[in-house]
């Protein structure tokens, strides 16, 4: 049985008794702190947000140390730059004293025990709603059935209406006509003579 947890942005993988080192926690010696699973294996793996919901995993805090000393050196060349400093990192000494799941499928079990009743009794519900909105339903075409006429008529009447306005326009345009035909026709044009005959004319000779 063990347990893959997360602590300081590092994930460990841990069991019972051990110990080991994570970053600077915020508790003091002695202390117990529980640390965040994120799978859990033991005769099955676990590692869905419900089942992690019942897993415990508590570590004691041991001691706060620090990490060995690191050597940072900095070298820029041909001008002369050259720096060397250290560091070292705040760590926590802890030990894992439990690793414990709860019981998930009993739960279930019970969780679906009392959902079963008020599931059948929904149906019931439902039909009582759909046998009260009947006769509603049923009522509303007799509505639409009363109006539609209403709409026939109002059509009829401007089809009325428009045939009676062509009926004008047909009289004007033929009153139009009429007018045009009672003009006097006009005289046909005499045609002059021209050429050598308008000439011989214009001076008498006949010959």
């Amino acid at each position: 049985m063990y347990a893959i947890v997360k602590s300081g942005g590092k994930q460990y993988r841990v069991e019972r008794g051990q110990r080991l080192l994570v970053e600077r926690l915020p508790a003091e010696e002695g202390a117990d702190v529980a640390l965040e699973p994120i799978l859990y294996r033991s005769e099955e793996a676990i590692f869905d947000r419900e089942g992690l919901a019942n897993v415990k995993v508590t570590a004691k805090v041991l001691a706060h140390v620090r990490g060995e000393k690191l050597r940072v050196f900095k070298f820029k060349p041909k001008r002369g730059y050259k720096r060397r400093t250290g560091h070292r990192q705040d760590l926590t000494q802890i030990e894992v004293t439990e690793i414990a799941a709860g019981r998930r499928k009993a739960a279930k079990a019970a969780g679906e025990g009392e959902k079963a009743p008020a599931a059948g009794a929904k149906p019931a519900g439902r039909a009582a709603g759909k046998g009260e909105k009947a006769p509603a339903a049923g009522a509303k075409p007799a509505g639409r059935a009363a109006g539609k006429p209403k709409a026939g008529e109002g059509a009829g009447k401007a089809k009325a209406g428009e045939g009676a306005g062509k009926a004008k326009a047909g009289e004007g345009a033929g009153k139009a006509k009429a007018g045009e035909g009672s003009k006097p026709a006009r005289a046909p044009k005499t045609q002059r003579p021209t050429g050598t005959k308008a000439k011989k004319e214009a001076t008498g000779d006949g010959s």
